[in-house]
């Protein structure tokens, strides 16, 4: 009786045994998509890669500058009894912007001009004593001993002299050297001047530049006439329009470039504003995707296709950048959808649902 208990016992224990096995095995044989099923797909929004032109942008900062500026300066020493301009004021090339007290430098000019009479007539006193030189044909002969006399009498002297005090006398009227905007007025009326004193600035305000410096890496993509934006620093404006006007040949001792650019209306930018120039390169061929398609992982760049409703994770080599789309040298191909949403955290092979905007 005992016997037939223990049997029992045993049997009981081997069929709970197998029944355990076979819930194991059919648990192991469950497909892993059945699992993915049950993960709930991430919203994501695509864009493409696409083989295209592309605008590679090189960023720059400096300093908007009239295109000419002249310092107006004095040249003799007097009182400034006229100043014809203000700030701001807009002249023209050779229009008196200012005098000075010309009573002396008028003085020295008219005794000149007495001097200069009186040496002519001493000029034509000599020459009446040499008839036979003045009356042969070799007109040579004539021009040298004219000069001789000239030079005796003092005619060269006084009227080297004359002109001398005519130019002192065109001194004390100053004119604009330029066509322009005046700008810092230096000066007041009845100030005690000397020569080399400055009176104003003159801008070219209707054309004006900027000097920017770019990375050596960077100057092989500029050339001159390419288009650049330039947009104030302080904000608040559109950004207006550039061509580059010239590259200086020489790097300096950071590695950079000196580049001008010519802004083809002035709009609200002045002389003296700090701007950034965006300057546009354009790239042929080029294979790209729009820049939120690039992520990082490990610090590898990482693009992630989709495949079968599934996130596909490919390691890329980027390029250039534009702050909109990004450059792709390998690693993918062209007309493929990218991730461009919810693809910082996004898995290989997570299942994925598109949305439109």
């Amino acid at each position: 009786m005992k016997l037939t208990g223990y049997f029992y016992f045993l049997l009981s224990l081997s069929m709970i045994f197998m029944a355990c096995e076979d819930e194991e095995q059919k648990s192991e044989e469950i497909p892993m998509e059945s699992f993915r099923e049950e993960v709930q797909a991430t919203t994501v929004k695509v864009g493409h890669s696409e083989q295209k032109s592309f605008d590679y942008l090189i960023n720059a900062t400096g300093k908007i500058e009239a295109a000419s500026q002249v310092m107006t300066v004095v040249e003799r020493s007097g009182y400034l009894v006229e100043l014809l301009v203000t700030e701001g004021q807009r002249v023209q090339a050779g229009e008196v912007i200012a005098r000075l007290d010309n009573s002396e430098s008028k003085f020295e000019w008219e005794k000149a001009q007495v001097e200069l009479r009186s040496r002519l007539a001493e000029y034509e006193n000599q020459r009446i004593g040499y008839p036979s030189i003045y009356n042969q044909q070799d007109t040579s002969v004539i021009k040298a001993w004219d000069d001789r006399l000239k030079a005796s009498s003092g005619v060269l002297t006084a009227e080297i002299a004359l002109r001398e005090a005519e130019l002192n006398l065109e001194k004390s009227v100053i004119k604009a050297p330029i066509s322009g905007t005046v700008a810092d007025v230096k000066i007041k009326k009845g100030s005690l001047v000397n020569n080399g004193d400055e009176i104003c600035e003159i801008l070219t305000t209707g054309e004006l530049q900027m000097r920017v410096k770019v990375l050596e890496s960077d100057i092989g993509y500029i050339r001159k006439g390419q288009l650049a934006e330039v947009y104030p620093v302080s904000g608040g404006v559109e950004g207006l329009m550039g061509t580059v006007s010239s590259i200086n040949p020489k790097v300096d001792e950071n590695g950079l470039v000196q580049v001008t650019l010519a802004l083809k209306h002035q709009g609200p930018l002045l002389p003296g504003m700090n701007a950034r120039a965006v300057i546009r390169a354009p790239q042929n061929n080029s294979l790209v995707v729009p820049k939120e398609a690039v992520v990082y992982r490990s610090g590898r760049p990482v693009v992630f296709t989709i495949e079968n409703n599934e996130a596909i994770w490919n390691y890329v080599e980027v390029g250039k950048d534009n702050g909109r789309e990004m450059e792709i040298l390998d690693g993918l191909t062209f007309n493929k959808e990218v991730i461009v949403s919810n693809n910082v955290q996004l898995a290989h092979q997570a299942p994925v649902q598109i949305v439109k905007d």
